[in-house]
């Protein structure tokens, strides 16, 4: 007999009841470390006073109210982020998914206001993850996920991510433009080239198509700037953002220079949740936190201390892992052996790590982990990774 809950996931037998920073406890008292923050959505760890204290206030207050009204928590949101961004306009909503989706649809409609309707394509690339709706999934273009669902969404080509001859070679009269991650999150934490992605806006400017970039893992400081593209010196026409901008709470965002923003007129593109005043208290509360002054400095130092302590540690279990890859605060390591018996060595130590694609040991603590949470963390893994070899070289023996 089927569960009450769907069972669309493979969960740990894992329940937790209560957190603290970098730290989960479950209901039958462990104490984990957590370095998956919820798929890198926890930016703010766990049971953060301010984001706490935020979303109580709210929720004694109105919580929601449908975008038939103003809401001025979301004005105050939308307009921090167009302070901070490249960005002149925001539409909220609730998903990593529905900001894709939404930016899809930005995009297309955009070109077909100036008149172009014939460019409706979009160039994605392999490895990529952009959602589970059935628009988001076409741009995934992951067969996997895509088998049983029926005729794909027409429109999504895919080349070689970090490959700019295969972008030129797919541009043509039907194209709208370029969708792409700055780190390939679920692809197995691959960064992109900081020139592939400026050769990607030089592209677009010199096709006259639309740069969409995928923020949704990367944004909201996960690599120690606010969003990962500024590390290439770039900005692009669209960008799509959630997890780690309402710290835990669903909220998703698509941010938008005005040429394009403005395509989606009253009655072209909605939601009833999205960007309501709880969710949004949820929203300034975390940019609170990362805009303070040295936040993403920080940020930037813990990531380059765990990057060094995950090379060394791969350096000295070869037969463990092979490299360590990554950006700031998501990093992750290329195992050698099935990736999931690597992060049951490391539940089993007290470690949370989480998966992701190319046979990699996806971490991605909270932005506000410590230094002492991160010694603690590199000495669960070393000692996942010496049972791990140990495990290897006995299989070896035999």
């Amino acid at each position: 007999m089927i569960p009450a809950l769907l069972p669309n996931y493979a969960r740990a037998d894992l329940a937790f009841e209560r957190g603290e920073g970098a730290w989960l406890w479950t209901v039958d008292g462990r104490r984990f470390l957590d370095f998956g923050s919820g798929i890198a959505t926890a930016s703010l760890g766990h049971a953060h006073p301010h984001l706490v204290q935020a979303i109580a206030d709210q929720a004694g207050k109105v919580m929601h109210t449908s975008n038939l009204y103003r809401i001025p928590q979301a004005e105050r949101l939308a307009q921090r982020l167009v302070d901070a961004t490249f960005a002149d306009s925001v539409f909220f909503c609730n998903s990593g998914a529905e900001a894709n989706e939404g930016m899809i649809k930005m995009m297309r409609r955009a070109m077909s206001d100036a008149g172009k309707p014939e460019r409706f394509r979009f160039i994605c690339f392999e490895g990529a993850f952009h959602g589970r709706t059935l628009a988001t999934l076409a741009a995934t273009g992951n067969h996997h996920y895509l088998e049983g669902f029926g005729p794909v969404v027409e429109g999504f080509d895919h080349v070689p991510f970090n490959n700019m001859n295969a972008v030129r070679d797919k541009i043509g009269p039907q194209t709208c433009g370029i969708i792409v991650e700055p780190v390939q999150g679920e692809g197995g934490v691959r960064p992109a080239d900081m020139q592939f992605l400026r050769d990607l806006r030089a592209v677009c400017d010199e096709y006259g198509i639309i740069l969409g970039m995928d923020e949704v893992q990367t944004g909201i400081g996960r690599t120690g700037k606010l969003f990962a593209h500024e590390w290439a010196g770039i900005t692009p026409d669209v960008m799509s953002s959630a997890k780690g901008i309402g710290g835990g709470f669903p909220l998703g965002a698509v941010l938008a220079k005005e040429q394009y923003a403005k395509a989606l007129k009253p009655g072209t593109h909605g939601t009833t949740y999205g960007g309501n005043p709880l969710a949004c208290a949820a929203g300034n509360a975390v940019l609170d936190v990362v805009l303070a002054p040295g936040f993403l400095e920080e940020v930037q130092r813990k990531g380059a201390r765990l990057r060094s302590e995950l090379d060394k540690i791969a350096a000295e279990f070869p037969t463990v892992f092979e490299n360590a890859r990554g950006l700031g605060l998501l990093l992750g390591l290329k195992c050698v052996m099935p990736q999931g018996q690597v992060q049951a060595a490391c539940v089993a130590e007290g470690l949370m790590a989480i998966t992701a694609g190319d046979n990699v040991l996806r971490l991605a603590p909270p932005l506000v982990v410590t230094d002492s949470d991160i010694e603690q963390g590199v000495a669960m893994l070393r000692r996942a990774a010496a049972k791990c070899a140990g495990s290897a070289s006995r299989a070896a023996a035999q």
